[in-house]
């Protein structure tokens, strides 16, 4: 969670948190405040472009085609900025120089970001922008995977598929857009711009299939193992899975999202690779030099985020902290913290900035809940903070609803339980006891989460290294996952693997 920031609606006590309508458990929840197909079968018959273009030649004859230059700051605030780090990008530039060389074009210019965010996604802007985020190098298990993303990116530019795409667009649409969410100041407006973003870098299904092909034949004459790009796309499968777990998980910002996966896309690249021969017998798959650059890779949240340690949430920089019950699980999102619970229980945690300090018995009453039951409004106090709290009512759902002062900052949850339930005392309890500021030493010693490339031992297990991993209460899968391990997988002396630690 985000900052929280004071926008009109929050100075006028009544922040984006209505309507309350519960159609489902989290839609109930949708309050503000703070802050990749089916396919039919498929036989290409596809070269790239023979005049690739950058943007300084597009702009003579198209407009529209500055898109790249102009859109490339917008995209990389909304997805957190860059993310820097020396090692990290010699290791992704290694990669793309080796593609560039057995391009079409070898004078094709690229202009590669590595985009700070735990998304697992990669995409292309005309112009030879290209992307990819933290969190798909954290997924990868080596350079050919990596080289497997860029390659397919790298030919949508080389095809001229985005100019083609752009001509599909109205540049109007587009810039009024654009205008509106990027003077928007929430969090909220961020995500829905960088969909946006996503949108216009989107491409057809015969345009993906292009990419492809042409992206395993980069893979192959750039020495590293052409089939990289079905492995991965595998790994991705398995990412989308153990993300599904949460129904409510918001994959807009993925690059499944954005880019079709089927079966069939993954046979396709098994095909083409094997014109370079059988799998396993040729090709680089660069997996040393690429585990020693992504070590220490931050993974997850970013701090300016909070972290999530098991049933607890911690802002070292709002300086604060809550617990979620026993069995909930926390979704540390953009806009707000998240959690559910056994019994289609859920909270919701965000605040806003309030440098009028209005009254919190006035504020909880002044119109952004809907089914406010006014008689149950009562002045509090959390561990010695200034606090508020009422319960409310809509459709089938009952809900508590606190919000405690820090400074000018006002902190509220939201508790939400089928109606009648009697888990809405007790769970918003917890969340009221727990709630506190971090004293100063507690708020200096919380550390990011960060991938750590570690040598098994004789004896290590993959129950044993998976133990190690923090952040998460689904340490096998998510130790499984990182490290692309089936069910039936084993680890033996000397094998490097990743694990999430501090």
């Amino acid at each position: 969670m985000a900052q929280p920031t004071e926008t009109a609606a929050n100075r006028s006590g009544r922040g984006a948190l209505r309507p309350l309508a519960a159609l489902t458990l989290l839609a109930a929840l949708t309050l503000a405040g703070c802050q990749s197909l089916i396919e039919q079968s498929y036989e290409p018959t596809v070269s790239p472009s023979s005049n690739p273009q950058i943007v300084d030649e597009v702009q003579k004859n198209d407009p529209r085609a500055q898109m790249g230059a102009r859109e490339h700051p917008r995209i990389v605030a909304s997805y957190g900025g860059e993310y820097k780090d020396a090692k990290t990008e010699r290791l992704v530039a290694r990669i793309a120089g080796a593609l560039t060389l057995v391009s079409e074009n070898p004078n094709q210019s690229y202009r590669i970001t590595i985009l700070n965010s735990p998304a697992i996604n990669a995409f292309a802007l005309p112009g030879g922008y290209l992307y990819v985020t933290r969190g798909l190098l954290a997924l990868a298990n080596d350079a050919s995977e990596v080289a497997a993303v860029l390659s397919h990116e790298m030919a949508h530019v080389t095809a001229n598929h985005g100019i083609q795409r752009q001509k599909m667009e109205e540049a109007e649409v587009i810039a009024s857009r654009v205008v509106a969410e990027v003077l928007s100041s929430n969090i909220a407006g961020k995500q829905a711009l960088a969909r946006g973003k996503l949108r216009l870098a989107a491409f057809s299904r015969n345009q993906e299939l292009q990419a492809d092909v042409i992206g395993v034949r980069m893979l192959g004459e750039a020495g590293y193992d052409p089939y990289a790009a079905a492995r991965f796309l595998d790994s991705m499968a398995a990412y989308s899975h153990f993300t599904s777990v949460d129904p409510e998980a918001d994959q807009s910002l993925d690059f499944l999202s954005s880019h079709p996966n089927a079966p069939q896309r993954v046979e396709l690249a098994r095909r083409h690779a094997r014109a370079f021969g059988a799998e396993g017998t040729v090709g680089d798959r660069g997996r040393d030099y690429y585990l020693a650059g992504i070590d220490g890779l931050l993974y997850g949240d970013a701090p300016e985020e909070g972290y999530v340690r098991g049933q607890t949430f911690l802002h070292g920089k709002l300086g604060i902290r809550f617990d979620v019950p026993a069995g909930f699980q926390i979704d540390n999102k953009a806009d707000a913290v998240l959690a559910t619970g056994p019994g289609d229980i859920a909270i919701r945690f965000d605040g806003v900035a309030d440098s009028r300090r209005q009254n919190l018995v006035n504020y909880i009453s002044s119109g952004w809940v809907t089914g406010l039951r006014p008689e149950t409004i009562r002045a509090i106090t959390v561990n010695g903070l200034e606090a508020a709290t009422a319960r409310a009512a809509a459709d089938r759902w009952d809900f508590d609803v606190t919000v405690v002062r820090i400074d000018n900052q006002i902190y509220r949850f939201l508790t939400a339980v089928p109606q009648g339930s009697a888990a809405l005392a007790p769970t918003a309890s917890v969340l009221r006891s727990s709630f506190r500021k971090l004293s100063a030493e507690e708020a200096a010693s919380l550390k990011p989460l960060r991938v750590r490339v570690v040598t098994a031992r004789p004896g290590d297990t993959v129950a044993s290294l998976s133990a190690r991993m923090m952040g998460t209460d689904r340490k096998l899968d998510l130790f499984r996952m990182i490290n692309a391990l089936s069910a039936t997988s084993s680890i033996r002396p000397g094998d490097r693997v990743k694990i999430i630690s501090e």
